[in-house]
């Protein structure tokens, strides 16, 4: 069947069972984790209420290939912090700076699958360094936006809203993020030279 432009709709019925009208048949989780990789667009509607629900689906997804073993790509930090960010003021920012920090690495993932392959420098991820510090600097430049329009406690409008301190819990949520990305990049370096051929030591330590 040729692809079209517009998604395909997955029905999921009240069994959990999810029917695929594009090819009139029943699927699974991993047929739609395979759609998503093949880069086949859908949307999943419950059959019933015809509520959209392709959100709670999709994270089922994610949910299915985090508990396969050696397939974890969310690091435990970032799972709690993601937590802690729901119902927080900083929730209304964190989805666009995912949705970007994840838009660039995907566009530049053929770089970095190069570097991590064919080079065998000490500092094979300094472009994904690079990335990450940008992604940061753009996260604050968008969290400083929303400071002035947090009030002074003394309940009258600040003249000069730049000066305001930065609340310990927001410079606290900012600083975990950095240990996230922290957290990142040491696996990636990990993988990077898990895939390095082992090469004999010079000296053996008896």
């Amino acid at each position: 069947m040729a692809k079209t432009d517009q998604p395909t709709t997955i029905k999921k019925y009240a069994n959990r069972r999810l029917y695929n009208t594009g090819t009139s048949t029943y699927v699974t989780l991993e047929d739609l984790a395979s759609m998503v990789k093949d880069g086949e667009d859908f949307l999943v509607y419950d059959a019933k209420s015809g509520d959209d629900i392709t959100r709670s689906v999709l994270a089922q997804i994610i949910f299915e290939q985090e508990n396969k073993a050696g397939q974890n790509l969310l690091p435990t930090t970032f799972l709690r912090q993601l937590i802690r960010f729901y119902g927080d003021s900083m929730q209304m920012v964190v989805p666009k700076y995912l949705e970007q920090s994840i838009d660039s690495l995907t566009r530049e993932q053929e770089k970095f699958r190069n570097q991590m392959t064919n080079t065998f420098s000490m500092t094979p991820f300094a472009p994904l360094e690079e990335h990450v510090r940008r992604n940061m600097e753009l996260f604050q430049q968008t969290f400083s936006m929303f400071k002035p329009f947090v009030p002074p406690r003394g309940g009258v409008p600040s003249e000069q809203p730049e000066k305001a301190p930065v609340p310990a819990s927001d410079a606290g949520n900012i600083d975990d993020l950095r240990r996230q990305m922290k957290d990142m990049q040491d696996r990636l370096e990990r993988m990077s030279h898990e895939a390095k051929p082992e090469q004999k030591p010079e000296q053996q330590t008896e």
